[in-house]
């Protein structure tokens, strides 16, 4: 008999613009015999005026996190036992900025109220105990983070999520207004992590119809903000609402190609996610024609470089890390060729793949 997933949704969202100022009221009710709130504020926003507009109360703290890089399991480890040597306990972690942001605070949460270090947890329910109180609020759109199981994060030997059902968040604030004075190119390589996720998603061999709803709905908001020129109000809320719906989507099916490659490249390079799979898909033609037919357009149409030659010159032991962190991506690989993809996805073919990039 089938079994099917019974996968855990976030709690609460609430969407619009300004609902950023109902933070205040919104977390008042979580707030526990005065142990603090704790805002990790990507370090973007370091001194600009969204600082000033988070509702601080008691010993609640900001704390700007360094999103240069990809959120490591040591970075996630140091803050939760800082928090805990601080406070003993807090009364929950907001999450506000970009993905990295936002996995930080899902990682930190289930760190508080689970023993050892993140990278224990790295893979799918290996998570025992549910986290404090955690909220969402992105500030940019298209990782699909405010509303996924998984945080990402790069360990010792690997990287890979802390997939759970006590990874989502609890609570996430959708206002287009936060993403408004987002970088250009930050805001491409983003959108595209949605884009490129729902072309993975909709030719993948997992697809069914509830991933298909979705998926289709992200897409179709994608092409809107991304086959035209120009930006406008519009745009960010139709790609506050295409990162959610395509994080929907993936909920019950799984990205492909460009998401398995590119997270090789993060690992041994530490090149940024966004980023990654918009260098990986530039040479996807053979998995998906229409779909980087798409992609180069939307290139072209919003003057975007795509980085070429970041693997000129590594090592054949290099080429074996990024490889083996790839091929351990076992559901993406099969989701986008099959059962039997260990006999087309080949460690020779991928090497070929990762020396075009």
């Amino acid at each position: 008999m089938a079994q099917f997933r019974n996968f855990k949704m976030v709690s609460y969202v609430v969407y619009g613009r300004g609902s950023f100022n109902q933070l205040d009221e919104i977390l008042a009710p979580q707030r526990k015999n005065g142990a603090p709130m704790i805002f990790l504020l990507d370090h973007f926003f370091d001194g600009k005026s969204l600082m000033g507009r988070i509702p601080l109360r008691g010993n609640d703290k900001i704390i700007t996190v360094d999103v240069t890089h990809e959120p490591k399991t040591s970075y996630v480890d140091k803050l939760a036992s800082d928090l805990k040597e601080e406070f003993g306990t807090v009364s929950g972690i907001i999450g506000i900025g970009g993905g990295s942001a936002m996995d930080l605070a899902k990682a930190v949460s289930l760190m508080m109220n689970n023993p050892g270090s993140s990278a224990d947890y790295q893979g799918w329910d290996l998570v025992k105990n549910p986290g404090v109180y955690k909220a969402g609020i992105p500030t940019l759109s298209g990782t699909g983070a405010e509303v996924s199981r998984t945080t990402v994060l790069t360990g010792p030997t690997k990287k890979l999520g802390m997939n759970s059902d006590f990874t989502p968040f609890d609570q996430i604030v959708l206002d287009p207004e936060l993403t408004a004075n987002a970088p250009v190119n930050q805001r491409f390589y983003t959108g595209m992590d949605c884009y490129i996720h729902c072309i993975e998603s909709l030719q993948g061999t997992y697809l069914n119809e509830f991933s298909k709803s979705y998926g289709e709905k992200a897409l179709q908001l994608c092409q809107d903000v991304f086959l035209k020129t120009g930006w406008d109000d519009a745009s960010d809320d139709k790609l506050m609402m295409a990162s959610y719906a395509g994080g929907m989507s993936i909920a019950y099916s799984q990205v492909g190609v460009a998401h398995a490659v590119s997270y090789g490249l993060s690992y041994l390079l530490g090149t940024k996610h966004g980023i990654g799979n918009c260098i990986v898909m530039n040479q996807l033609e053979e998995y998906y024609p229409e779909g980087v037919a798409e992609f180069k357009r939307m290139v072209e149409l919003n003057n975007i470089e795509i980085p070429q030659g970041i693997c000129k010159g590594l090592s054949d032991d290099q080429f074996d890390a990024m490889i083996n962190v790839s091929l351990g991506m076992k559901p993406l690989w099969e989701n986008a060729l099959g059962k039997n993809w260990e006999s087309i996805m080949t460690r020779e073919k991928l090497k070929a793949l990762y020396q075009k990039l």
